[in-house]
């Protein structure tokens, strides 16, 4: 040793440039030649650096911002798998991203993906970040641990791997007790186009949520809000695609008979209807065992027989290709030129 050697290790230069720089594990560090001594060393009190995480490690002394500790609790769950874990099929390689399929989920994901009525980020305490239910970790300081038996493909926000907005939204509400909270993160969700009722349904009934009163009376609220957003869209649809005005929410009876059903619009010269399909489907309950789908059923199959075209959209197909919705009616109205004459029902308000 002389005088010119540095008594502990310095990062080079571009490992305290951007948050992901600011924060490395302890096998980064040795592969930019800091062995694990030197980091401890630097990581002691008053020293330039500190452990944020088990294995993870700032560069810098002072608070972690939350991009930091965003890269933080991602870095420490994407650690050496455990030899226990099986690798996936076609895992051969190192996967690409330094964060392995871990990814953001909860209240964080949410404020990543643009929730307003998500809190910010440095008032959250800890963030979740979901991991394959095989994984050794544990949850300890700024990173819960949240696992799960199936990854959903992650969406990349501000460079990270952040979950879909349904999977992050389950994980946000089964640790939440405020139902005001979770109304508005379930209206949110839907007033602010980023998913249909049906998907968020489909998680929360896969987290095994609905059977908490609150989580309840919020999906309750949810449906009704996707029903009228799904109607004002077919009313848009309509319009800009230059169909014909329907009759809007009507019922529709046999002339001294019973009420046949209800239909969102329906063009009596030609008998074609429109149903709206907001229905949230649960997993593994095949449809000929949920009443309201064989409800639906019924009152299809019967409109057929009196001659009346039935035509099925979902909120989905009117938010992302309302065209070829629009295409499908069209052609019912043309076609029943050719059809024979529909029994004669009576069209009333609904």
């Amino acid at each position: 040793m002389n005088h010119n050697t540095p008594l502990s290790p310095r990062p080079p230069h571009h490992l305290s440039t951007g948050a992901g720089r600011r924060v490395l594990t302890h096998t980064q560090l040795r592969a930019h030649g800091v062995p694990a001594a030197a980091a401890g060393e630097q990581c002691r009190p008053g020293g330039p650096w500190q452990q944020l995480l088990p294995g993870v490690v700032l560069l810098h002394p002072g608070p972690p911002t939350s991009e930091e500790r965003l890269h933080a609790v991602l870095l420490y769950a994407a650690r050496e798998r455990t030899v226990s874990v099986p690798v996936q099929p076609g895992g051969d390689e190192p996967p690409a991203s330094p964060y392995g399929e871990a990814m953001i989920t909860g209240l964080a994901a949410l404020t990543l993906h643009g929730f307003a009525s998500a809190p910010p980020l440095p008032s959250l305490e800890a963030f979740d970040v979901l991991v394959p239910r095989l994984r050794r970790l544990r949850s300890t300081g700024c990173a819960r641990i949240v696992r799960t038996p199936a990854l959903p493909v992650p969406e990349q926000v501000t460079g990270l791997p952040v979950a879909p907005v349904p999977r992050a939204l389950a994980d946000a509400v089964a640790g939440i007790e405020d139902a005001a909270l979770v109304r508005r993160l379930l209206t949110e969700a839907v007033r602010g186009g980023h998913c249909d009722p049906a998907a968020v349904v489909r998680e929360l009934t896969g987290a095994k949520l609905l059977n908490r009163p609150h989580v309840v009376d919020a999906v309750d609220s949810l449906l009704a809000e996707g029903r009228a957003l799904a109607e004002a869209r077919l009313y848009r649809m309509v319009r800009d695609h230059g169909l014909p005005d329907p009759c809007w929410n009507v019922d529709l009876r046999l002339p001294g008979g019973p009420v046949l059903g209800g239909l969102d619009a329906y063009w009596p010269e030609q008998a074609v209807a429109v149903e709206l399909d907001t229905r949230a489907p649960r997993p593994g309950r095949r449809p000929q065992d949920d009443v309201q789908w064989t409800e639906y059923a019924r009152r299809r199959e019967l409109l057929e027989r009196l001659g009346i075209t039935v035509v099925h959209v979902t909120p989905r197909g009117l938010r992302d290709a309302a065209e070829q919705q629009a295409a499908v009616v069209r052609t019912a109205l043309t076609a029943a030129a050719d059809r024979d004459p529909a029994a004669y029902v009576v069209v009333l308000p609904r």
